[in-house]
């Protein structure tokens, strides 16, 4: 839209012209959108002959072509990390392990174990995790042992060594 002002300014007539853009005027700048390249129409129109997919083989056919991950027939990567497939389980509960042989080497007879000194010693890294005590090793001092669960085994341990449980 464009308008014309003018006037006497200083004793001297002035005309000004504004040009407002209006939105159905906004277009992007020359080259800034390409069309499509439109392959397999012909060679005249740049694109045809093999339209850009090579000679021969199962990647040059029509149809829906490979699946994600095969590698022509050589031992796809994901079958040498058997660890990586299947999903993960967001609603696992994780335990931090403890078993009895690391309270034997860190704590002395009749001493209160909580997951709080077990984090502070770096035997556990996070006391966001649960603490689980396994029955690996043996314990011969009495130690009272606080944690969210227990293994049989280790149970039984601490109870025959003179200690107690406590679970949280």
């Amino acid at each position: 839209m464009t308008r014309i002002l003018s006037g006497i300014l200083g004793g001297t007539e002035y005309t000004e012209t504004q040009t407002t853009m209006m939105e159905h005027e906004v277009s992007p700048p020359k080259g800034a959108r390409r069309a499509r390249k439109r392959v397999g129409r012909g060679d005249a129109a740049g694109g045809g002959s093999y339209a850009g997919r090579g000679l021969k083989g199962q990647k040059s056919r029509s149809g829906p072509g490979l699946r994600p991950g095969f590698e022509g027939g050589q031992m796809p990567l994901i079958k040498g990390l058997p660890m990586k497939r299947g999903f993960n389980n967001r609603y696992k509960t994780y335990y931090a392990l403890v078993d009895l042989e690391t309270l034997q080497e860190r704590f002395e007879a009749n001493t209160r174990v909580t997951p709080e000194m077990l984090h502070r010693l770096g035997i556990i890294r996070r006391t966001s995790r649960p603490v689980k005590v396994v029955g690996d090793g043996d314990l011969d001092r009495p130690l009272t042992v606080a944690a969210h669960k227990f293994t049989a085994s280790a149970r039984a341990k601490i109870e025959a060594a003179g200690g107690s449980v406590e679970e949280l």
